[in-house]
């Protein structure tokens, strides 16, 4: 390959892992090539890329991102798995690939945001309920407590009307 070539290369990975909203660093030892070619359908069904690329080059292409050093996890044969829109969907997709498969790919490390995980963590994501399902979540943790003030505050008002009612009905019976 030659210089120019591995210039493209390294940028366009770069770019790839710059845009990531997660990435993945697997061993595919083990793996048949039927077995990689499920591996890569299961990953693009969810919008994930799988990348394969020489160490040396793919080292050169996170020196200039601003993420932990895992540059010594580049040895061996490296497949990169990218997550564009949700990380954990994409290591979702690893963990129940490797249940299949004897633990096949295995995780190396795992990049989400400027943070690392190792294999045990990134399984513990993969864990996670979909992005969806945790923003709603949220918003009914939300909600509860504002509902509760809502309801007490029509108690006091309803409690409030009551009071005049009454009081209404006592001058009321003053008067006659």
């Amino acid at each position: 390959m030659k210089k120019d070539e591995k210039n493209v290369v390294v940028a366009e990975l770069q770019q790839r892992l710059d845009g990531a909203s997660g990435f993945y660093l697997t061993d595919f030892t083990g793996l048949s090539v039927k077995q990689i070619t499920q591996f890569r359908a299961r990953l693009r069904k969810e919008g994930v890329e799988y990348v394969v690329v020489k160490n040396t080059l793919a080292k050169r292409a996170i020196e200039g991102l601003e993420i932990p050093d895992v540059a010594g996890f580049f040895n061996g044969p490296t497949g990169v798995v990218i997550g564009r829109a949700d990380a954990a969907a994409a290591a979702k997709v690893i963990t129940d690939f490797a249940k299949e498969f004897g633990d096949r790919p295995a995780i190396k490390v795992g990049v989400v945001g400027s943070q690392a995980f190792d294999a045990a963590q990134v399984r513990q994501l993969a864990n996670l309920p979909p992005r969806e399902v945790l923003l709603a979540q949220i918003a009914g943790g939300l909600q509860q407590p504002m509902a509760r003030l809502a309801g007490g505050m029509n108690q006091l008002i309803a409690g409030f009307a009551r009071a005049v009612d009454q009081l209404r009905q006592q001058k009321e019976g003053a008067s006659a």
